[in-house]
């Protein structure tokens, strides 16, 4: 009986088939970076704002002031007592005199300084020119709860982590497509919840659920593209990170032009159910029928695909094979028990991790054109589509590991660099921290690469899902890292950085070479990986001297 990849071969390896499925799915990058990165949007601080005074509405109303004048009643004898004081966080805690006159209100306390009029503390009462601009103002996210603006994104990632385990475990029991649809309605569903939110703690649910579906939509879609094509091809999973730098850079674009948060949080969740119309378009992963013994509905994928490629699949291909390997469920033991797939597993959960952090913590830090945050965030993505077409230009020559591991030194050594530069020449210190950056992307990119290619079918979506659960554990952990450290002083977190990264590139360069290789489809396929590339390599060079001569 035929191999998949043989089929496949004559199926079509990258046709007009695998093209239109890899551009569909390609749009699920955009709508991921959107809910990734959303926060930034949606919890911008507000410009102005103010503590409210018990009373101060009615008294408003009484006396017909505008908000202009009710802030300058509030805020100017706090302004001019305790010049410290803006009025945002503490408030007078006095007894508004309306008996006497509407401007004059502090009588009652005449025979008090104005620098001595009593303060409290601002709770629950704050009055925004713009209310329903951003979370930020719509659940008072201001002073003694600012945390919580970054608990919301922490609830995010560990909605990531969740959906990871448990989607990509559902994925290979289930099937991708499944999932990957699901996830999509789930997307959909939660940020509409998310937008109407009535409080904080809905907004935390959904919030994190909307996490769980987003990384099954990411996760699945990525694996579905590698799955179909052939192995010369499996770099359109590089591409499809393209799109999610393309997703960064509009995202302030429509950040722009909404003037809600809600608006915004609609905007970036609606499309998700767009996606649903690919259950006509978008077949299941003939990989994953094989494993689960369904082997005629994997050939009638395969005679469609090779239908639309204007190809045609021999006769005799009655039956395909992948392995004799009974299908069981995935599990963490499956990924750890035998030697290559534990060291592969080891490695690729630090490299997860170690880019996250890295690469969180780097755009946390690196301001690019500071002033205007539409800009900023746009030219933060532009950065990195170098990246992309570096990686786009060497994968196919020079293989895996060595960009995989440069990247991650350069990333190191960049940081390490930009620790120990002078202030006084802030023009080069933001050039080598930006080499830094397009390396750590490009390791970042890698990974995803690298981790697919590296697991059996059985367990690929759980593997990958697995490994980069640590990336979730990383950006949860990013700012706190970031931010403390830099107490101490301004550049430890750098230093860090360099060393995660530099151990990071030497660890890889124990990951056997998958350049040109079949997508392995059982435990011992990964097992056999560093022998087959080891003799392959000699093979060649065998050969090339034999040209030689």
């Amino acid at each position: 009986m035929p191999s998949f990849d043989e089929v496949l071969k004559e199926a079509g390896e990258f046709g007009r088939f695998q093209k239109r499925v890899f551009f569909l799915l390609c749009q699920t990058g955009v709508t991921f970076s959107f809910l990734f990165a959303s926060v930034v949007f949606l919890g911008q601080a507000p410009d102005n704002y103010w503590c409210r005074i018990p009373g101060a509405a009615e008294l408003s109303e009484q006396c017909g002031w505008t908000l202009e004048e009710e802030q300058n009643f509030t805020i100017l004898p706090l302004r001019l007592g305790n010049k410290s004081s803006n009025g945002e966080c503490e408030r007078l805690d006095v007894v508004w005199d309306t008996s006497i006159s509407c401007t004059s209100l502090l009588v009652r306390y005449s025979n008090h300084s104005v620098g001595s009029l009593p303060l409290t503390s601002c709770h629950d009462n704050w009055v925004y020119k713009q209310p329903h601009s951003s979370i930020v103002s719509e659940y008072n996210l201001v002073c003694g709860h600012a945390w919580m603006l970054d608990l919301s994104q922490a609830i995010l990632n560990l909605g990531f982590l969740a959906g990871a385990f448990a989607l990509g475990y559902a994925a290979d029991r289930y099937g991708r497509i499944l999932i990957y649809l699901l996830s999509c309605l789930g997307v959909g569903v939660c940020g509409i919840i998310v937008a109407f939110a009535p409080n904080f703690t809905v907004f935390l649910i959904f919030r994190f659920l909307q996490g769980v579906f987003g990384k099954g939509t990411w996760m699945t879609c990525y694996v579905i593209v590698t799955e179909i094509v052939g192995s010369d091809q499996r770099i359109v999973g590089i591409v499809i990170q393209m799109f999610f730098t393309l997703g960064i850079m509009i995202l302030p674009g429509i950040a722009y032009l909404v003037p809600t948060w809600q608006g915004i949080q609609l905007a970036i969740s609606l499309p998700n159910f767009l996606f649903l119309l690919y259950y006509w378009v978008v077949p299941e992963s003939p990989r994953w029928l094989l494993t689960r013994k369904k082997g005629e509905k994997a050939l009638k994928i395969l005679h469609n695909i090779a239908k639309h490629n204007g190809k045609y699949i021999s006769p005799h291909y009655s039956e395909i094979t992948i392995s004799n390997e009974e299908v069981g469920n995935p599990s963490i033991l499956s990924l750890l028990r035998t030697p290559q797939m534990r060291r592969n597993t080891l490695i690729l959960m630090y490299a997860w991790f170690a880019s996250a952090l890295i690469y969180q913590g780097l755009v946390m830090r690196l301001g690019i054109a500071g002033g205007n945050l539409y800009l900023d965030f746009f030219i933060s993505g532009a950065v990195e589509l170098p990246a992309a077409l570096l990686i786009l230009v060497t994968i196919d020559r020079i293989g895996r590991r060595i960009p995989f591991a440069i990247s991650n030194i350069v990333a190191g050594i960049a940081c390490l660099i930009t620790a120990f530069l002078p202030e006084d020449i802030p023009w080069l210190k933001t050039t080598v921290s930006t080499l830094g950056r397009l390396g750590i992307t490009m390791a970042f990119e890698i990974v995803y690469l690298v981790n697919t290619e590296l697991y059996p079918t059985t367990l690929r979506n759980f593997g990958v899902s697995l490994c980069s659960s640590l990336c979730d554990l990383g950006g949860i952990i990013a700012p706190f890292l970031l931010f403390r450290l830099a107490a101490i002083w301004l550049e430890l977190p750098l230093i860090i950085f360099s060393i995660l990264a530099v151990v990071c590139g030497l660890l890889v360069l124990l990951l056997p070479e998958t350049k040109g290789i079949s997508l392995p489809e059982t435990v011992e396929d990964v097992e056999q990986l560093s022998s087959y590339f080891v003799k392959h390599s000699k093979k060649r060079k065998h050969q090339d001297n034999n040209s030689y001569i």
